[in-house]
């Protein structure tokens, strides 16, 4: 298992500057973002689909490195009710499937999408209770008339570009948990896949460790990102909270650098965990810690999980 970082923390700086930076960390992948939320200030699909030179040129820059690209990222939502919308971000999705395929890399990741509550919605609607029934009513419509037909799709253009996808389970989106993670890769199984983010399981109350024992096998990409539960408001107030992130003392959760919202114990029963359930891939580092800078939320995360990151075992057993 390889340490990484999803590389949208530096998006203030010039690519390569960027990756010298992740090289001085002594990091071995970097994630990259290709628009929608990550934002695109390192990796522009259409300037690198259309400029094969170019596209050469950003490949060679991270593997003369020694780095490897764990995903392609483009976190948006092509089920929003608005064609502008969902449009926008489904040609970003498609065309990252392209340079994915093109540049050789092996997962796109995003987010699964909230469509409206019916076909005249015209803002996404994320339904979490069934009663009065009509909200049944409303997540069974979104499931058979947004969510089954665009995921069809999509998987069929992920299979042909020989790319899987990795869903991040999200609130505010159709897939948020493992239940409604794994209705979702039932459309698919070889090509969708689960990007699993611990720091969401945490807020709403899921044991990481649980979640990704129910996901096995199905964890294509992982970041690494942690969480802080306020007992004292969350007791108060419960963990559905909407303000905003900067009120920290007020929330009942906030994110927080890995290791500042859990132990070292739970963190070495995450990544146990994750081997457990057969992914060896990249844990990469996510950073949207309010409450430190930057540089310094991700060199105490590398710091907490170097002599976490675990290796694949190689060759026979001495006990064996």
């Amino acid at each position: 298992m390889k340490l990484g970082v999803f590389a949208v923390l530096f998006s203030d700086v010039p690519f390569e500057e960027a990756l010298d930076r992740i090289v001085d960390l002594r990091l071995e992948a970097v994630e990259i973002g290709t628009g929608c939320w990550p934002g695109d200030a390192h990796c522009n699909p259409d300037v690198l689909l259309s400029n094969a030179p170019r596209r050469k040129a950003f490949r060679q820059a991270i593997d003369r490195r020694g780095l490897v690209i764990s995903a392609l990222s483009c976190h948006g939502n092509p089920l929003h009710p608005s064609a502008r919308v969902s449009k926008r971000d489904h040609a970003v999705f498609e065309k990252t499937l392209r340079l994915a395929a093109q540049l050789e890399v092996g997962t796109v990741v995003t987010f699964s999408g909230c469509p409206g509550a019916s076909a005249g919605a015209r803002e996404p609607a994320w339904i979490v209770a069934p009663w009065p029934p009509e909200f049944a009513a409303m997540l069974e419509w979104q499931w058979r008339e947004r969510v089954m037909p665009y995921w069809k799709q999509a998987a069929r253009l992920a299979k042909n570009a020989g790319v899987r996808v990795g869903i991040e389970m999200h609130p505010n989106f159709i897939a948020y948990n493992p239940e409604t993670m794994l209705r979702l890769r039932d459309i698919a199984p070889e090509t969708i896949g689960c990007n699993f983010d611990p720091s969401h399981m945490f807020w709403q109350g899921i044991d990481p460790v649980a979640a990704i024992r129910a996901l096995d096998g199905a964890i294509v990409h992982c970041h690494a990102k942690d969480c802080r539960i306020d007992d004292r408001n969350s007791a108060v107030n419960g963990v559905l909270d909407a303000k905003s992130y900067t009120r920290e003392q007020e929330r009942s959760w906030i994110f927080r650098t890995v290791g500042w919202g859990h132990d070292t114990l739970v963190w070495k029963d995450i990544v146990s965990s994750l081997r457990l359930a057969g992914y060896d891939h990249v844990l990469s580092i996510e950073h949207e810690d309010s409450l430190m800078a930057p540089a310094e939320g991700l060199r105490k995360a590398v710091e907490f999980l170097r002599g976490i990151v675990i290796e694949k075992p190689r060759g026979q057993a001495y006990w064996a």
